[in-house]
């Protein structure tokens, strides 16, 4: 791709000599106002270090600049030293770029024989898939794609929470108001609701605890019937998992959860204990870290039972032995950042040197009507309904515009479910997310359907082209802003791709597909495409809407959305 930031930076340091170009490229900034410039230099960074005003900086660099063919001219203002590009030849090597090599243009290998593990979703046996769960499973989606599409082998682990004392909690709930033909028939709903019933029993009956401690105790002992009903329970759910994960198009390549840990905990344990780092307090078992401003971690409760650090220790250590891992990031809510904190920290004090690697990308809080979810309250919204929602009204509107189109349950589904999923998606990770149904289903605006259909407008005008186009073309003929203001979105979707996994942050991506839907649908609405006298403009136009529906598809495909070629 054609890097200006790489161009500019040679052309700067060819007369600095006291910067490298990486150095100069990260002072570089896009001018808001086109009439400033493609790009700029402000040389106020660069006064301290050449010991001249900014105005003498640009003034001096300006009139001293080596021509480039990209270049067409370069202006000293007020201390930015302003550079523009030759349209012409800029617009030419972006389109043939992208249409010649199309999905190559952008891919990249950088990522070549590194392995990222990314643990995402991670949904709790036995208790629904709610609207909660979605942060974790669609950010964990994207990044899985972006990784992958880099070059890397990503390999996604869903760490099931399937196992602990919520589960002797489920199995008093069950002996007590349990039926197991209502189960079979309604599932994870009829579960959730003896699971609420046991909560509101036991805030009045404490005893109620001691019983489902005692039962989770069993299931650790190997008792027959607690371990019996432990395998229905999670049958179960995993079922109604795999459907809404195939109305989702996500698959993994594990799903190791909580249970799969249960004997490579012991050795954690006494590694721990011969290094030194377990010390005894008031009879549970702790790695001290106030050295480290942390409360302890705790290893083992009184009982001798172990916790979710252990057992997060246990499995980091397994990931590294089997997927020697370049990466292993872990998509959860910031609420839980001290605990990754504490055993990150363990591990490092275990002297592992890829402690470092170990990375939490925490999100922020999701709530109803500004609520916590809870599933102990019973307050949650499932997100089979918020699919199923989306896509039926999906349906509705394609029937009242298209009635006659084909595939269109096919299509709806794509819309609807990419609606939910660009929607959690456009807000920044760390964000908190409040849940309304009218924000998450608007269709209007700044959204999933309206970038999916942008794509589908480019693929109804390409399709009225002859498929045999030369992609040689003179783009001198191609002179308005709103083409030149799409070939420079679509130039740096390199760059936000790389963004983004830097980041660890797909709204990058999804912000960068919305202002390209824009930039795109600008220039549709104000020029024709296909009816045009100038063989030389309608050429270039066609090639230019070829090159945005190639990027508005790859775009779409990293953050998990289908990119459907008719509405």
């Amino acid at each position: 791709m054609l890097d200006i930031k790489r161009i500019v930076s040679r052309i700067i340091a060819e007369k600095i000599d006291e910067l490298t170009e990486d150095e100069i490229a990260s002072m570089l900034e896009y001018p808001p106002n086109p009439d400033m410039g493609d790009i700029a230099l402000p040389c106020f960074k660069l006064s301290r270090i050449l010991r001249k005003s900014p105005v003498d900086i640009a003034n001096d660099l300006s009139s001293n600049i080596t021509e480039d063919e990209h270049i067409d001219r370069v202006e000293a203002v007020s201390g930015y030293l302003n550079f523009f590009l030759d349209k012409g030849i800029f617009i030419e090597k972006i389109v043939t770029k992208v249409t010649t090599e199309q999905e190559r243009y952008v891919s990249s290998d950088i990522g070549k024989g590194k392995n990222i593990v990314i643990d995402y979703s991670s949904p709790n046996i036995a208790k629904p898939f709610h609207f909660g769960h979605l942060r974790s499973t669609s950010i964990g989606n994207a990044l899985y794609n972006i990784f992958e599409f880099l070059g890397y082998n990503s390999i996604g682990i869903n760490h099931l929470g399937d196992w602990g004392t919520q589960f002797g909690k489920l199995i008093v709930a069950y002996k007590k108001w349990g039926d197991k033909e209502r189960i079979e028939k309604n599932g994870i709903s009829e579960l959730m609701d003896i699971y609420v019933k046991y909560h509101k029993e036991a805030e009045t009956d404490p005893s109620l605890d001691d019983e489902a401690r005692a039962w989770f105790t069993e299931m650790e002992k190997g008792n027959e019937e607690a371990l019996e009903l432990w395998h229905w329970f999670k049958d179960i759910s995993l079922q109604e998992f795999a459907r809404i994960y195939n109305i989702l198009d996500m698959k993994f390549d594990s799903y190791a959860g909580e249970s799969f840990y249960n004997d490579k905990m012991g050795p954690i344990v006494e590694e721990l204990n011969e290094k030194g780092l377990l010390i005894e307090s008031e009879g549970a078992h702790i790695v001290d870290l106030e050295k480290f401003d942390m409360p302890p971690c705790l290893i083992l409760k009184k009982d001798g039972s172990t916790l979710y650090a252990t057992r997060d220790i246990a499995a980091a250590k397994y990931r590294k032995e089997t997927y020697d891992f370049e990466k292993c990031i872990y998509l959860t809510g910031a609420d839980q950042s001290l605990h990754f904190k504490q055993f990150f920290k363990v591990i490092d004090l275990m002297g592992y040197d890829w402690a470092d690697r170990l990375i939490h990308a925490p999100f922020g809080l999701v709530s109803v009507e500004g609520e916590k979810l809870a599933s102990r309250a019973g307050k949650v919204i499932l997100l089979e309904d918020v699919l199923k929602e989306a896509i039926d009204k999906t349906l509705k509107i394609i029937e009242e515009k298209n009635p006659n189109l084909e595939n269109k349950e096919e299509i709806a589904e794509q819309m609807g479910v990419g609606a939910v999923l660009f929607s959690d998606l456009s807000s920044n990770r760390i964000k908190d997310i409040s849940f309304s149904w009218n924000e998450m289903l608007n269709f209007d605006g700044e959204t999933g359907p309206y970038v999916q259909y942008t794509h589908a407008r480019a693929c109804s005008v390409i399709s009225r082209t002859d498929d045999d186009i030369d992609y040689t073309f003179d783009a001198s003929h191609l002179k308005t802003s709103e083409e030149y203001n799409l070939v420079k979105r679509i130039s740096f979707f390199p760059s936000r791709i790389t963004e983004a996994k830097d980041a660890l942050e797909p709204s990058i991506i999804t912000r960068y597909l919305v202002d390209l839907a824009q930039d795109f649908n600008r220039f549709y609405h104000n020029h024709s495409i296909l009816n045009v006298e100038d063989e030389n403009i309608k050429k270039g136009r066609i090639l230019l809407t070829k090159a945005t529906k190639i990027t508005l598809e790859i775009g779409l495909k990293l953050i998990g959305l289908k990119a459907p070629n008719r509405v």
